[in-house]
């Protein structure tokens, strides 16, 4: 049928590709992180145990297989079965089926995932996890091989990108005056979540290039996303620009899968003659060489009830756009919500104000019977979240370390948070699997006797500081947040 012509988009085969291997690559390291981490945070004898959550959960209403019963036997088999799944898909073998088997594929990726999201309460509450949901639900009706890829599941995730980048620069604009004055990135490379090995570099830059980066992130989120709706070549211009800033993201900080989401995700605007030029080894004829000779715009067309579904998908998701558009025009504009169970057509953004100053938590243990300043204090390692001053920050992202992003945000809110204090207990129980999450254990396994927290400023030592002493951070000691703390008798 000629009429359905423009649903079809041979010219995006590249994208597709992209779109489909990158995010259930996204999802292969979402389920590893869970399989590794989720048993000691959220886990029967964790810090939060789900088990214990699941009574007011049924209230809330939101889907997951662990609304029945939860185990870690069975957590750990939703892990593995959505790393099977993603690695076929990665392996582009569903793909080669017909248009619903990636679709049964990434929808099961979607649900599993759901799964754990719902449950995994504060350790789970960040917008990249709704956004990879939602994402893998859009990528899902991408189709196969055997048909070309629909132009409004593109339009859709590039939709999905707007909402993202447009969301995250009005957030900014509306939120601190250090985005209005230009002065953000001062502090923000020095106090964000979780530094990158080159993030003390880029907050040593000069003061004039922080303010040009600050005003190439508002035109990169305010000004851009709205070419990625233009005709070839500015959408995919625009998508390459969206690629550069995120790839500076991702080289300066550790934002878990944020930023690589928006790269794949900006691919959704380019095409395969852009692609083509920029790149000559990628084929122009990239669809007929997937699917065989006489596919794509000039063989096979859409079957009837395949257009059939990416249209009544295409619809439920334009209406469900009318909530975060709402919200895009509200000036008391919310951040990462959902506003619905399913975790679709939700708004995002991030860093509407900058920290001025880093405050650490330092949690320190003793084997000493009677703890004073004097005591034989030994300080925990953390694997990502600063720590010992002399050591370089690591490169963790796309990886997510949920400890070390809720470590962040303790001295921000309270470090009177229960999950912190059912943290402490574990450390006095030497807890194994808790004590895995951790870089260095200072007592091996044993059980100190007494661990106490102390509340430290860190900032970036200067060039000079770090030739002088080795030293990566200068920290000043502020208080003491929590005294010394020990288990009851016969625990």
């Amino acid at each position: 049928m000629e009429w359905t012509a423009w649903f079809d988009a041979p010219e995006y085969e590249f994208a597709r590709q992209v779109l489909q291997r990158g995010i259930a690559t996204i999802f292969f390291v979402a389920f590893l992180s869970c399989l590794n981490q989720f048993p000691a945070l959220l886990g029967e004898r964790g810090l939060l145990p789900v088990p214990d959550y699941v009574d007011s959960f049924r209230r809330r209403r939101r889907p997951s297989l662990f609304l029945w019963r939860y185990s870690d036997r069975l957590l750990r088999w939703v892990c593995w079965s959505g790393m099977a799944i993603a690695a076929t898909i990665v392996a582009g073998l569903p793909q080669l089926g017909p248009p619903w088997l990636p679709m049964l594929a990434f929808l099961s990726l979607w649900l599993l995932y759901m799964s754990i999201v719902n449950v995994g309460q504060t350790f789970y509450g960040f917008g990249w996890e709704m956004l990879l949901l939602e994402a893998g639900f859009i990528v899902a009706f991408l189709g196969s091989d055997q048909t070309p890829p629909p132009r409004t599941i593109l339009i859709l995730l590039a939709w999905l990108l707007f909402r993202l980048e447009f969301g995250a620069g009005m957030i900014k604009i509306r939120g601190g005056s250090e985005w209005r004055d230009l002065t953000a990135l001062y502090y923000h490379h020095e106090t964000q979540p979780m530094p990158g090995p080159l993030s003390r570099q880029a907050h040593l830059l000069p003061k004039p290039l922080h303010r040009m980066e600050v005003l190439g992130n508002h035109f990169a989120q305010l000004v851009v996303p709205f070419f990625l709706f233009a005709p070839q070549p500015l959408a995919s211009i625009a998508a390459g620009i969206v690629i550069f800033t995120q790839l500076w993201l991702v080289a300066s900080g550790n934002f878990a899968w944020l930023n690589w989401m928006a790269i794949l995700l900006a691919f959704a605007a380019v095409s395969d003659p852009v692609a083509h030029a920029v790149l000559p080894v990628i084929p122009l004829g990239w669809h007929a060489s997937a699917s065989g000779a006489g596919a794509g715009a000039g063989g096979t067309q859409t079957p009837v009830w395949w257009l059939a579904v990416v249209l009544a998908v295409t619809v439920l998701l334009l209406v469900l756009s009318y909530w975060p558009v709402r919200n895009l025009l509200q000036h008391r504009q919310l951040m990462n919500a959902s506003f619905n169970r399913w975790q679709l057509g939700n708004t995002y953004g991030a860093f509407g104000t900058v920290t001025k100053m880093r405050i650490e938590i330092v949690v320190e243990g003793t084997l000493d019977a009677e703890p004073d300043d004097d005591s034989d204090w030994r300080e925990y390692g953390f694997r990502g979240k600063p720590g010992d001053v002399r050591r370089l920050p690591r490169q963790w992202a796309p990886y997510h370390l949920r400890l070390d992003w809720l470590m962040w945000f303790l001295p921000l809110r309270t470090v009177h948070e229960e999950w912190f204090y059912a943290f402490l207990a574990k450390l006095l129980e030497a807890d194994e699997p808790v004590l895995r999450l951790l870089r260095q254990d200072p007592f091996d396994g044993a059980r100190p006797r007494w661990v106490r927290v102390h509340s430290y400023l860190y900032r970036f030592a200067s060039r000079a500081e770090y030739r002088e002493t080795g030293q990566r951070w200068i920290r000043t000691l502020l208080y003491e947040a929590i005294p010394p703390l020990s288990l009851p008798p016969g625990r």
